[in-house]
């Protein structure tokens, strides 16, 4: 009985190998993108540098290593030599990045930014992502290009995948969550190491050797390529679909992510369920693509049609998102599971997989089966593979590239993603159409040739016409998911039907009309926002599907005290740094105070200053927009503070909530000791934090990475009806001394009415008031903070840990356990005995010292 051939015997062990390539690949992927954006910022525009640099890494691996490697070398050996590179450079990364670091920082504001962003991800990402791109066709020259050996070759690609996966889900659950990036660095090499291990090992039991193609087969080659424009569409149309298809991917996966996260909560977690539930969808399209694509003898026509159902799918997946997700009735906080536990969140991630299979799903299974497909028909007896298998996966990553720089910069915030959506089932509709329409043409002459090519352009007008429904079937996604996210559901009718005009929003509730009225929607580059206006007057600021400003006096006081605890305590302030717009109260704040003479403001959203704080909040936020000392810096903000060379007297960081991923960037030990750096003398920071939506050990964690920096640093509440709401972190460079009599004689100066003005229309009316907000300091907290995680900068723990509760709401408990370590603080105020007890019993009543 013959034996199996070499090859044959040992291509299951080799897709085990390409599971555990693409885990490697996976979890470097988030560990450097993650590294890179605290260097180069987290805006849209770095993101797509990063993405762009590293898929066109892997797009020139594909392409360069079948020109550059000779088909002689044995292909285990190379790809062994491969995996062994990516884990040296793994190492690379992490230790080389402090150096490149110190560099860009040199020179990284200002008119260069872009450059050097650009060549900062290329000098990290490049090479190594090439050398990731060049495994799968080195692996490919281990198999023939035959129906089952381009079979087999699409089923490393989905094996790959899988590994994706798998890295993905350990790197964003486990590695990252319970260990850091260095710690999830080292498992990644350790899996190059053992995947180059396994791969050497093979190739000492299964010797290659490349055998030349006989005359007979040259001449099959030749005569299949001379029959392929009749019998398919020319190689050329193939890889136009599959660069549409991986376009479309990219595309669909930048927005779904973006929406999704809306309905989701942007968590660092949600993110990784979605890539990990795309990711999946690719994977098993790849492997039935692969199956399929063995038997096919027309597999062009399978490739044609799955790009008519991915347009099929696109609309799905929108009629999913718009219509569907939101009102599935799911309440993020029900009132019968109030206190967090460590079931809930793992309970919640079941649900959003799922709402993630529903929506996306279907699409992502079609364009993993794309790939295999691309490869079966453009295969010819006695090519590369190598060559074969990187010039698809070339052509792919390139639209794939192309794709996600599109739809994040140009596409969704221009066009919106109801119509990047149209675009997206336009595009392959049309992909399909080239592909099949040999097919259709020569279908039809078999059947009819005088009428052929009438009854091939009557199919298309048929395609046509149905993608073309498909696309006005596509509608906007409710304006309530952009406002109110995971908790749209909870709303129900009380949400206005589309943008209501400021002027027609009923000034009182009439029985039967909705109570919430949205006066602006817009998807910006980095964050979807909305305003909307209740029936008590009560106008809301919305980024990222939560309110994250309004002139409800809760808010309204919170945003004034950010401003002006700083502001007073420092005594002169002459310039001030706003991290934050959001509607711009805080940042108002300081147009009173006769001595500012520079307001600079920087938000990552151009339409944040530019379309709503000063239009829809100008009469709450003292019309700082249009004030002449305020300037306006649309960038990350701890990329302005590593980048700047100015220096402030005050800077007051008012980010997204903690659970947003991303956001932990702005609350690191590092970050803090940049934002102290950039102050002058005495200069004082100010940090908003939330004590809703955050467990203990998230509220322990910001107030322990803080009095690290600060290590005289003092909390101030924000208390809602008597009970835990929010808080601001202070901390001085220097010991802070607070003179409550000379304060209170500052304030009563002439020139200091307007301050007292701003302060009144929240309810401090005097110094006194304001500072009996006190709640404590970091030597009267240490006791309770003990078991603190610190967030910083090597293991952003802070958006891990607020990702797990962010759906609990145990404000009062937080605020009770801070205040059970009350006492008055004599080191920090001082004064005459009168001033002093009018603050202690002004204390008392606001309950401290209970």
């Amino acid at each position: 009985m013959p034996q199996p051939h070499p090859t044959t015997r040992f291509l299951p062990l080799l897709l085990l190998l390409f599971v555990g390539s693409g885990c490697a690949a996976l979890i470097y992927e988030i560990v450097w993108l993650q590294m890179l954006q605290l260097v180069i910022g987290s805006t849209t525009l770095s993101l797509g540098i990063l993405l762009g640099t590293f898929m066109g890494g892997m797009c020139l691996g594909s392409f360069l290593l079948p020109r550059l490697v000779s088909k002689r070398r044995h292909p285990l050996r190379v790809y062994a030599f491969l995996e062994l590179a990516i884990g040296a450079m793994g190492f690379g990364v992490l230790f080389g990045m402090p150096e490149i670091e110190r560099l860009y920082t040199e020179f990284g504001h200002g008119g260069v930014g872009l450059g050097l962003r650009s060549i900062v991800a290329a000098a990290c990402l490049l090479l190594p992502t090439l050398f990731m791109g060049a495994t799968l066709p080195a692996i490919a020259r281990w198999v023939e290009t035959t129906p089952k050996g381009v079979s087999w070759m699409g089923t490393f690609y989905a094996g790959n995948i899988v590994g994706a996966v798998l890295g993905c889900l350990w790197a964003g659950f486990h590695l990252l969550r319970v260990h850091d990036m260095h710690i999830a660095t080292y498992a990644a090499v350790a899996v190059n190491v053992l995947v180059a291990v396994l791969a050497l090992v093979l190739a000492s039991y299964a010797p290659h050797s490349v055998r030349e193609q006989t005359e007979e087969e040259e001449d099959f080659a030749v005569a299949l390529e001379e029959a392929a424009p009749e019998a398919g569409p020319p190689a050329k149309v193939v890889y136009l679909a599959i660069a549409i298809s991986g376009m479309g991917a990219l595309s669909a996966e930048v927005v779904w992510t973006r929406l999704l996260s809306l309905l989701l909560g942007g968590t660092v977690y949600t993110f990784s369920i979605i890539l990990a539930v795309f990711l999946l969808g690719l994977g098993i399209g790849s492997g039935v693509g692969s199956l399929f694509a063995r038997s096919l003898a027309k597999p062009w026509i399978a490739l044609g049609l799955c790009q008519l159902g991915i347009a099929a799918a696109i609309a799905w997946a929108a009629a999913m998102i718009s219509h569907s997700l939101p009102n599935w009735p799911i309440d993020p906080a029900p009132d019968w599971w109030a206190s967090p536990s460590e079931a809930r969140p793992w309970y919640q991630f079941q649900l959003d997989m799922v709402r993630c299979i529903w929506a996306i799903l279907p699409a992502a299974v079609l364009w993993g089966a794309s790939f295999p497909l691309a490869l079966a028909s453009v295969a010819s007896r006695g090519q590369d593979p190598g060559k074969l298998v990187g010039g698809v996966y070339a052509v792919n990553t390139v639209g794939a590239i192309v794709g996600s720089l599109g739809a994040s910069i140009v596409f969704v915030p221009f066009f919106g993603s109801e119509n990047l959506h149209r675009i997206l089932i336009a595009t392959s509709a049309l992909a399909g159409l080239l592909v099949l329409v040999p097919a259709m043409l020569a279908s039809a002459r078999r059947a009819q040739p005088s009428a052929g090519p009438a009854r091939a352009f009557a199919s298309a007008v048929a395609i046509l016409s149905l993608a073309t429904g498909l696309t006005w079937s596509v509608s906007t996604v409710p304006w309530g998911v952009a406002a109110f996210g995971r908790f749209m559901a909870t709303y129900g009718d009380t949400l206005a039907p589309g943008i209501t005009p400021v002027d027609e929003v009923p000034t009182e509730w009439v029985s039967g009309e909705p109570e919430v009225f949205c006066l602006y929607r817009g998807e910006g580059r980095n964050v979807t926002v909305a305003v909307t206006q209740n029936t008590e007057g009560v106008r809301s600021f919305h980024g990222g599907g939560k309110v994250q400003a309004s002139n409800h006096p809760d808010d309204m006081r919170l945003q004034r005290m950010l401003g002006h605890i700083p502001a007073l305590v420092h005594g002169n302030p002459k310039s001030a740094l706003i991290v934050a717009c959001g509607a711009g109260v805080t940042a108002g704040s300081f147009v009173p105070y006769p001595q500012i003479e520079e307001i600079v403001i920087c938000d990552i959203e151009p339409l944040v200053p530019n379309s709503v704080a000063q239009r829809f909040f100008g009469s709450d936020n003292h019309n700082v927009i249009d004030d002449p000392r305020t300037h306006i810096e649309i960038d990350d903000g701890r990329h302005y503070i590593r980048t700047t060379d100015k220096k402030f007297d005050i800077i007051t960081s008012d980010p997204i909530d903690m659970w947003v991923k991303g956001c932990a960037a702005l609350n690191t030990v590092e970050y803090y000791e940049m934002c102290k750096q950039q102050l002058n003398p005495g200069g004082v920071m100010a940090l908003w934090i939330p004590l809703y939506e955050s467990g203990l050990d998230t509220t322990k964690s910001i107030l322990a990475s803080f009095f690290e920096v600060f290590p005289n640093g003092i909390i101030w509440s924000n208390d809602s009806n008597g009970e835990g709401y929010d808080a601001i972190l202070f901390g001085q460079v220097g010991p802070t001394k607070i003179d409550v009599a000379a304060l209170e004689a500052r304030f009563a100066q002439d020139d200091y009415a307007e301050v007292r003005s701003s302060l009144a229309s929240v309810g401090y009316y005097s110094p006194t008031s304001l500072l009996a907000t006190y709640a404590g300091n970091a030597s009267g907290l240490v006791k309770w903070s003990e078991g603190a995680q610190l967030n910083t900068d090597r293991n952003l723990r802070l958006q891990f840990l607020a990702g797990m509760f962010f759906n609990t709401f145990d404000e009062k408990e937080i605020l009770e356990g801070i205040l059970e370590h009350y006492e008055f603080p004599t080191e920090i105020f001082v004064g005459p005995p009168g001033n002093l007890d009018a603050l202690r019993s002004a204390l008392l009543t606001a309950g401290r010292g209970r």
